[in-house]
């Protein structure tokens, strides 16, 4: 029993530091965090920053706030939320691959400064999340809450497959934890049963829960694999490039379902 309680104690700890990480909420201090395994909670992580959106969302929509607003703020509370952590690295990701030099590209990647395409980049993710939102007249939390959770299981099928470019960097020690197929199927079956649960509270809806699961397995492998060819592997910009991406995605396909 002893051993029990210590690993589900482990496991809150490992939990509160996946939130410091990926995440600008403000947590009281809780020593001996241990940053190694954060990665293996980004797909929780997803699913608690899509349940606050989803709640924002919803209590707007009480107070009658239009619906575009509505999204726009939702949308920037979602930046807000990361701390733009995944959307600084969709921007550094987009300058480097502008430059046409494949060898000049990790180098750019790690400038500070933001270049004319990581910005176009940037207003394009904004747009295409706005918009699809807006096109999604229902199940916005549900929806929000898949979408989170589906970028950054993209994220761990990168970390996954594909080699690091970096010998350091904040994405290196990703690489310790997420180190074969095996270790993405458990977060994989937290978004199958995420999907189950938009079936079980409509069963007319039987076509979107299933969408959800393929639109986001293969929005999610295709794009951490798009990003590999193009650069040989991946880094820490990246893996933020693939939450993006496949967030963005993963909202328009949603408005086809």
């Amino acid at each position: 029993m002893a051993n029990v309680l210590r690993w589900w104690q482990q496991q809150f700890l490992n939990l509160v530091a996946a939130v410091i990480f990926y995440t600008a909420i403000p947590l009281p201090f809780l020593p001996n965090l241990d940053f190694q395994k954060v990665a293996c909670f980004a797909p929780m992580i997803g699913l608690m920053i899509g349940g606050i959106l989803g709640g924002l969302d919803t209590g707007m929509n009480y107070l009658g706030v239009p619906v575009l607003t509505r999204n726009a703020l939702v949308v920037g509370a979602w930046i807000a939320i990361t701390g733009g952590l995944h959307l600084d690295g969709a921007m550094d990701t987009a300058d480097g691959l502008a430059v046409g030099d494949p060898e000049r590209r990790l180098q750019v990647m790690m400038d500070s400064a933001t270049g004319a395409f990581g910005a176009m980049a940037a207003i394009l993710i904004i747009i295409l999340k706005v918009t699809a939102l807006t096109d999604i007249a229902e199940n916005h939390c549900l929806v929000l809450m898949a979408a989170c959770s589906w970028g950054r299981w993209g994220q761990q099928f990168a970390i996954a497959c594909y080699p690091y470019l970096k010998p350091t960097g904040k994405g290196a020690v990703h690489k310790q934890a997420i180190r074969s197929y095996l270790d993405l199927l458990p977060s994989w079956f937290l978004l199958l049963g995420l999907s189950g649960v938009v079936w079980l509270i409509n069963p007319q809806k039987l076509v979107l829960a299933v969408g959800m699961v393929l639109a986001g397995s293969i929005i999610s492998v295709v794009t951490a694999a798009w990003f590999n060819y193009k650069l040989g592997g991946h880094t820490g910009d990246t893996y933020g490039a693939v939450v993006e991406w496949t967030e963005a995605l993963f909202l328009c396909v949603i408005t086809i379902i």
